[in-house]
């Protein structure tokens, strides 16, 4: 007994002084890593990364995207997660899709300069460049399969009360597909409620679209927007749009952008009312903020002002803010509010949405 009690005690004390190493080297010993890295090419991971701390990490760069290097090695079970500002140098024999804090989007080659720090050679075999490391804002290489560049969030909220049998259940799954010039995304979102002595509430909206990128964070947008909802007594409401826009910030810690453009509205209702078309402007607002440890926010805000129906204006507000928990899962907290200054008889001319809610990350 006596035995395996100092066994334990060894063993707990050889793991706290390994744990409690310092892993920064030497300056000549990380010179002298590069020198073996330079010659060392492996088949599959030859991307290597030198962090602030000296570190030096050796296997596959995944992706970089709002600040977060995605990161593969092989000897690790899952992939490194690391912040983009931690970064100091970056080697790779791969050519990469390379995007700018000014807009504008190579696929080039890149690698350290070490004689400068802080600065990457970017060679697209017709143009030689030289930038700031941290003026990169996305980063992949080239040759992926489609999995690899969808992202998928899958979140659903679940409320049961025992007052009045309460079930209320929310849901969400959005997508994204990013290519060189272009991103695809869209989300579907339902929410269902059933209570005693009440009206079941029935909710769903939904979104399709598609940005091109042009040069100095100009962008063309196209999308589709539906949305089914009993407290405007709205059967469906499709509205297609198509305008551009501007990225007035976009850096490794957020974005904001404005777009605007003409948009095109069909509604049906509830009562079997006659329906509406109608034809709108529409000016729209996002913003996205990433780089505050796992939390991120996302807002858009949409004004419609009617060119076919006097007087009339919507507009369409989404909050979503999400944490990231360890092993692609999430916690999201999201709000939703639509307006309609000319509902049809009968209807609220405004309805909300609050959720929270647990979900899932594939990328």
């Amino acid at each position: 007994m006596i035995k395996n009690y100092i066994s334990i005690f060894l063993f707990l004390v050889f793991c706290g002084f390994s744990y409690g190493q310092n892993d920064s080297i030497s300056s000549k010993e990380l010179n002298k890593r590069k020198k073996l890295l330079k010659y060392s090419k492996p088949n599959s991971y030859n991307d290597t990364l030198v962090l602030v701390n000296n570190d030096v990490l050796v296997g596959e760069l995944k992706k970089m995207d709002k600040s977060v290097v995605t990161f593969k090695t092989k000897y690790s079970d899952s992939d490194f997660k690391i912040k983009w500002h931690k970064v100091t140098e970056l080697y790779s024999d791969r050519k990469f899709i390379i995007s700018f804090d000014d807009g504008s989007r190579l696929t080039s080659s890149i690698h350290s300069n070490k004689n400068k720090q802080g600065k990457v050679i970017i060679d697209s075999g017709v143009n030689t460049l030289e930038e700031d490391l941290t003026d990169i804002v996305f980063l992949e290489p080239i040759g992926k399969n489609f999995l690899s560049r969808v992202t998928i969030d899958v979140d659903f909220g679940i409320t049961v009360t025992k007052a009045n049998n309460l079930k209320q259940l929310t849901s969400n799954l959005s997508a994204t597909y990013l290519a060189y010039k272009w991103r695809a995304d869209g989300y579907y979102k339902t929410v269902l409620s059933r209570q005693d002595s009440i009206a079941d509430v029935n909710r769903m909206d939904g979104d399709i679209g598609v940005t091109y990128f042009l040069p100095n964070d100009w962008f063309i947008q196209t999308s589709a927007i539906f949305l089914s909802n009993d407290e405007q007594k709205l059967s469906l409401r499709s509205t297609y749009k198509a305008g551009s826009g501007y990225y007035f910030i976009h850096n490794n810690k957020s974005y904001l952008g404005a777009n605007a453009g003409l948009a095109y509205t069909t509604e049906s209702y509830t009562d079997h009312l006659n329906g509406k078309e109608s034809a709108e402007l529409y000016i729209g607002i996002g913003f996205n903020r990433y780089d505050i440890g796992d939390l991120s926010l996302v807002t858009t805000a949409v004004l419609y002002p009617s060119l076919t129906e006097n007087g009339r204006y919507r507009a369409d507000f989404n909050f979503d803010m999400k944490y990231d928990l360890p092993l692609d899962l999430y916690i999201k907290m999201s709000l939703t509010y639509n307006y309609d200054n000319q509902p049809t008889q009968g209807a609220s001319d405004s309805d909300y949405v609050f959720t929270t809610s647990f979900g899932w990350e594939f990328n």
